[in-house]
C-alpha cells in the first residue's frame, strides 16, 4: 500500500484503493468545479484520468479555480492540470485534450473505455452530447449544474435530475433528459436561487450569455468536492451502512 493512500484505505479499504487503482474517469471541463474534482480524484488514488477543456487560464480564474494562479495564466487549462496531478499523484495516467467537447468532436473520444465520466462544462449542447454518448457506452456520469451566483456552500446538494428544483440550468436539463429518453442523471446542483450580478464597470457579459455570472472559490469548491466524492463512492461501491 503506498503511503500516500493509507489514510484513504482506512475508510475505503485496501481492495477499494485497489479497485480505483485500476479505474479511469474522464473529466469534461477543468476550470472552477471541475478543477477541484480533478484535485480531489488524484488525492483519491485515481489510477487515470482524461481531461478536456479548451481554455487556458486567465487572470479572471484566480479567484475560484485552483489551477488558477499567476504562474499558470496564459497556459492551456488541462495541461496544468496534468502536471498537478502527476506532482500529486506521479503514478496517474493521464491523457489531456484541449478541446471543445461538442458534437463536432465526440468521435475523438472512446466513452467505452472510461468507468465514469464527470460532466463539469457549461454548455448545453456539450453536456447533451455527454450524456448521449455515456448512454451509448453504459457508462455512468454525473453533472454539475449552475454555481455561478453562489454563495451558500451548503445549499449544494447530490440527486436526480428529475428531483432537482430553484437551478435554471437544471431547468433546462430536465427539459432535454425528457425530450431524449434520459430516465435518470446523478447532479450536483444548489438548491439556493442565483444571485443578480452587479453591473460593474469593465465586466462586460460574455457574448453567448445574457450576463456575466459572478462567482466565489467557496461555491465552486463545494460542489466539485460534492462531485468527485460520488465518483469515489459509487467506483468503490463504499457502503457506510456495512462499516
Amino acid at each position: 500500500m503506498d503511503e500516500q493512500f493509507v489514510r484513504m484505505a482506512l475508510i475505503f479499504g485496501e481492495e477499494a484503493m485497489e479497485r480505483l487503482g485500476r479505474c479511469r474517469v474522464a473529466v469534461f471541463g477543468v476550470g472552477g468545479v471541475g478543477g477541484y474534482v480533478v484535485e480531489a480524484l488524484a488525492r483519491c488514488g485515481l489510477g487515470a484520468l482524461d481531461l478536456i477543456d479548451h481554455d487556458t487560464v486567465s487572470l479572471s480564474n484566480i479567484n475560484r479555480q485552483i489551477l488558477a494562479t499567476h504562474s499558470t495564466v496564459g497556459r492551456p487549462k488541462v495541461e496544468v492540470a496534468r502536471d498537478r496531478v502527476l506532482d500529486i499523484h506521479p503514478n496517474c495516467r493521464v491523457r489531456t485534450y484541449q478541446t471543445f467537447f461538442l458534437p463536432e468532436t465526440r468521435a475523438l473520444f472512446d466513452f467505452s473505455q472510461y468507468d465514469y465520466v464527470v460532466d463539469a462544462i457549461d454548455t448545453v449542447t456539450g453536456k447533451k452530447e455527454i450524456l448521449l454518448c455515456a448512454r451509448e457506452a453504459g457508462v455512468p456520469v454525473i453533472s454539475a449544474m449552475g454555481a455561478g451566483n453562489k454563495v451558500d456552500a451548503s445549499a449544494f446538494r447530490v440527486a436526480d435530475i428529475y428531483q432537482t428544483s430553484g437551478c435554471p440550468l437544471a431547468r433546462v436539463m430536465r427539459k432535454l433528459c425528457r425530450e431524449n429518453g434520459i430516465q435518470k442523471l446523478k447532479v450536483v446542483y444548489s438548491q439556493e436561487s442565483p444571485i443578480r450580478p452587479l453591473e460593474i464597470p469593465g465586466c462586460e457579459p460574455d457574448p453567448q450569455r445574457r450576463s456575466l455570472p459572478g462567482s466565489s472559490a467557496f461555491a465552486v469548491a463545494a460542489a466539485g468536492m460534492l462531485l468527485a466524492g460520488e465518483v469515489i463512492k459509487d467506483l468503490t461501491q463504499f457502503d457506510r451502512g456495512e462499516r
